[in-house]
């Protein structure tokens, strides 16, 4: 009825997909126990020290909080060894995403995505009314080579992730540091980092490397995943002074919450249980995979806390079979991945219960 108040690109726009949370399932299903391994959570919950930080400042909510984000923004920069005016704080990284698209792009102008990635991405720009370009992954790889010719005169923006979502694949930085130096100056690259903190043994490009060139180069960060603060949403950006300037021009006040400011800036210290979420996730992804190789089955190594798994069944079947022995695993059919899933590395607990009902499936 109201078609004529939208433009064609919002009439088009699908919402993004969310997993479903444990309580709708178990009430669904009338189930309890349900585990989720769909989202790339952290298993182990919120940094203690957040939960202690945010406990104490409860009392404090009839307040605005501060809208520069003073004292986070202080001990992210003093953390990554970079100004205050290399960083924006984000409601997730997803707004430092929606803040670039703002900031450097205007209708019908290109932006190059690879496919598949984040989804997040498409709808951003699908909103915005620009002109989206995918270039299939290589191998499960970002193929830098495709996307540099792909990239034009008209080409403002890029979305590369970096561990890329969903394969697990990491780029290598000596890759990375060529194909940044080959683009225009008139090209932004928005490097999303949201899965740095688990890749292991691995060569990665700190941000003071580039962002005082001439590049532009944005980098998204997050602290839903390693500290386990994916419900408060905050995330931040690191770039040069000039582009993050460009950013907070277009970014709503108030747009930190006080208990996310708070909880970061106590996560951020709390090294003890960052380092224990990257232990347990290493040691999660070797016990799958070694459970994985016993039973012949196909799937990709990852750099992240999740990766996929390739059954010879409609997965369709497979995700249902899951969800009704209580665990929600991610399809990956909305990627043009038929017969995949993706799973997220949980709890020793966790892990040994999908292995458990994963042997079931095959036994049908």
């Amino acid at each position: 009825m109201f078609e004529y108040l939208i433009t064609e690109d919002i009439a088009s726009l699908e919402p993004y997909p969310p997993g479903k949370p444990i309580e709708e399932v178990e009430r669904e299903l009338g189930i309890t126990g349900v585990i989720k391994m769909a989202s790339n959570e952290n298993p182990l919950g919120p940094s203690p020290r957040a939960l202690e930080a945010m406990t104490a400042a409860l009392p404090q909510l009839n307040r605005y909080p501060d809208a520069s984000g003073f004292q986070l923004k202080q001990a992210l920069a003093e953390h990554l060894g970079l100004d205050m005016a290399n960083i924006i704080l984000g409601n997730g990284s997803d707004e430092i995403i929606e803040l670039s698209v703002h900031a450097f792009l205007r209708p019908r102008q290109k932006v190059i995505i690879s496919d598949p990635t984040f989804l997040y991405y498409s709808k951003v720009v699908q909103v915005a009314s620009g002109r989206l370009m995918q270039v299939p992954l290589k191998n499960f790889q970002h193929d830098l080579t495709g996307i540099g010719k792909a990239v034009d005169e008209d080409t403002r923006l890029i979305f590369l992730d970096n561990p890329n979502n969903p394969s697990g694949s990491l780029t290598p930085a000596n890759e990375l540091k060529s194909f940044i130096a080959d683009l225009p100056r008139t090209t932004v690259l928005a490097l999303d980092e949201a899965y740095r903190d688990f890749a292991r043994n691995a060569e990665l490009i700190e941000p003071g490397e580039l962002i005082n060139g001439d590049q532009p180069v944005v980098f998204l960060r997050t602290f839903s995943k390693a500290y386990g603060l994916a419900g408060l949403r905050i995330g931040y950006g690191i770039g040069h002074a000039e582009l993050i300037d460009y950013l907070d021009r277009v970014r709503q006040p108030f747009n930190i919450n006080s208990l996310a400011q708070i909880g970061a800036i106590a996560a951020l210290e709390d090294k003890e249980f960052y380092e224990k979420t990257r232990n347990v996730t290493w040691s999660g992804l070797d016990y799958v995979w070694s459970e994985l190789d016993r039973l012949g089955l196909r799937y990709r190594r990852c750099q992240t806390n999740y990766f996929l798994i390739e059954l010879d069944k409609p997965i369709t079947e497979v995700v249902d079979y899951f969800l009704k022995k209580g665990i929600i695993v991610r399809s990956m059919e909305g990627y043009g991945l038929k017969r995949t899933i993706r799973l997220t590395i949980g709890s020793p607990e966790e892990n040994e219960r999908f292995i458990k009902t994963l042997q079931g499936i095959l036994d049908l």
